[in-house]
């Protein structure tokens, strides 16, 4: 599997993008907090833009505050936001996390009626305005609303006539909607990826098995396994690639970081073992650090995974 030749841009995604705050203790209790913004679409825009590569996110904010933090944060990771709507009769979503456990987090959303969750297929077409070698979607936008429903399917639509490559990230989120009407929506966007990436618990949703999928066409099957790896699915048969063995701080965001390791050997022509360890590197960068996206690496430090424990670059 190969993307289009090079083109301005090597990543479109969309979705929404929230004001996240995470507290030191329990929310009930108050007390210290941090600000910062969250979304699975911009996570691994800002993945990959640190990685070195061309991205635009697009999407809908309030005309607020909390919408500059996002567009200001994204600008300054390098990310486009050149075609983000403002709306100003909704307010741009919030989330907070609650860490219970090193690695048990409980996140709160306010996001109902959002900006972000009444994203439209005029804002997809604004994305899409130039033609990207990938489009990014996931299976968290679908979920908002049906207008953001609609966005996701008139972007599959345009990039696949443009000719991008369209990668898929099941994403399922309980908090947003049942199984049963996630999978009658899902499945559809899954069969017209050519890249569906899952944790193993979400594969259902979609697809019987990794064949099932291979058999309508995706070129690529990517099953996450957390700390023991990935496996990539093909016509050709299974290959996996094994995960690094971190401390766990924050199991937020590793499966965006994941696939932004993903995408971005991907771009560079790397064979299903290159894509394979990239993945596995930032998702093990994104679990040893606080944040959905803090942590993920620069192009030059992604040997830093394979140095020794206690080691001091000097």
């Amino acid at each position: 599997m190969s993307v289009a030749p090079e083109r301005a841009l090597d990543v479109v995604t969309l979705g929404e993008t929230m004001v996240a705050v995470r507290v030191a203790e329990r929310i009930r209790f108050g007390g210290d907090a941090t600000l910062a913004v969250a979304g699975a679409e911009s996570n691994v825009a800002i993945g990959l833009a640190r990685l070195g590569h061309g991205v635009r996110w697009g999407g809908r904010l309030g005309a607020d505050e909390s919408g500059e933090l996002v567009l200001r944060t994204l600008r300054a990771e390098n990310v486009l936001v050149d075609t983000v709507s403002r709306d100003t009769d909704r307010a741009t979503g919030l989330v907070l996390f609650e860490q219970r456990l090193p690695d048990v987090t409980r996140v709160e959303y306010h996001r109902r009626d959002s900006a972000g969750s009444r994203v439209r297929a005029a804002d997809s077409v604004a994305a899409l305005a130039d033609m990207p070698r990938i489009l990014h979607i996931t299976g968290v936008t679908p979920a908002l609303s049906a207008s953001a429903a609609e966005a996701v399917t008139e972007a599959v639509r345009i990039a696949r006539g443009g000719g991008a490559l369209i990668s898929f990230d099941v994403n399922y989120r309980s908090r947003l909607w049942d199984p049963d009407t996630a999978a009658a929506t899902l499945r559809p966007l899954a069969r017209a990826a050519d890249v569906v990436i899952a944790s193993e618990d979400e594969l259902g949703l979609v697809a019987r098995d990794p064949g099932e999928l291979i058999d309508c066409g995706v070129s690529e099957v990517m099953i996450k396994l957390g700390a023991d790896g990935a496996a990539a699915h093909t016509a050709a048969g299974v290959r996996t690639g094994e995960g690094h063995r971190v401390s766990v701080v924050d199991s937020i965001g590793a499966g965006d970081a994941f696939t932004a390791g993903y995408l971005s050997a991907l771009l560079d022509g790397g064979d299903i073992a290159e894509r394979l360890a990239r993945a596995n590197t930032l998702g093990a960068f994104a679990v040893s650090s606080r944040g959905d996206w803090e942590g993920l690496p620069s192009r030059e430090e992604l040997g830093l995974i394979t140095a020794g424990s206690g080691a001091a670059l000097r």
